[in-house]
């Protein structure tokens, strides 16, 4: 097994914490596990992106020059990634901010409305991208729901403990819309 993955967007989107809970999740599962996160100058509001490497064998590099996956959360990412995505790998896509078709038509593209489901369902964009990683887990396995779970009361800090729950909520929607998305 071996997922390689890019996740991108603009600073404040959660593009890090969702990197550092799949390289959690991956060691409590006993994984090898890869994390580069990659900041623009600007930090928040500025460009973001990660690789996260989860491995039944030791990884060799951390750098990813063709990963089976990509979550983009913005359209630069869209942008910058697209060309990256191996063939017949996963690109997922926050449709809710990038109104732009992917241009290839070999990869498999899963569009979800993500900022506008966290407004909906939660009344807050913050849990947008705990929705698109569920689906993430859905339809990659690489990791379970209960270790990205565990992962988060390492990932969030403890005064914000309070938010597990939502964020467990937001990773089963993304679940849910993953299987609506495989029928």
């Amino acid at each position: 097994m071996l997922q390689e993955l890019i996740i991108a967007g603009f600073g404040g989107q959660g593009v890090m914490s969702m990197g550092q809970l799949l390289a959690y999740a991956g060691m409590f599962e006993d994984k090898q596990v890869s994390w580069l996160p990659s900041y623009g100058p600007e930090m928040r509001g500025g460009t973001a992106n990660c690789s996260v490497t989860v491995s039944d064998r030791p990884i060799s590099s951390p750098v990813i020059s063709e990963p089976n996956s990509i979550i983009v959360l913005n359209r630069p990412s869209l942008d910058k990634f697209e060309n990256k995505l191996q063939p017949d790998g996963l690109l997922f896509i926050n449709s809710s901010l990038i109104d732009a078709a992917p241009q290839r038509q070999d990869i498999k593209v899963i569009k979800i409305p993500s900022e506008d489901l966290a407004i909906e369902k939660f009344g807050s964009t913050r849990v947008a991208n705990m929705i698109i990683l569920g689906a993430y887990l859905e339809l990659t396995r690489v990791v379970s729901l209960d270790s990205v779970i565990q992962a988060l009361k390492k990932v969030l800090p403890e005064y914000r403990h309070n938010l597990l729950p939502m964020n467990r909520e937001a990773l089963e929607l993304g679940v849910e819309i993953a299987r609506e998305n495989i029928k």
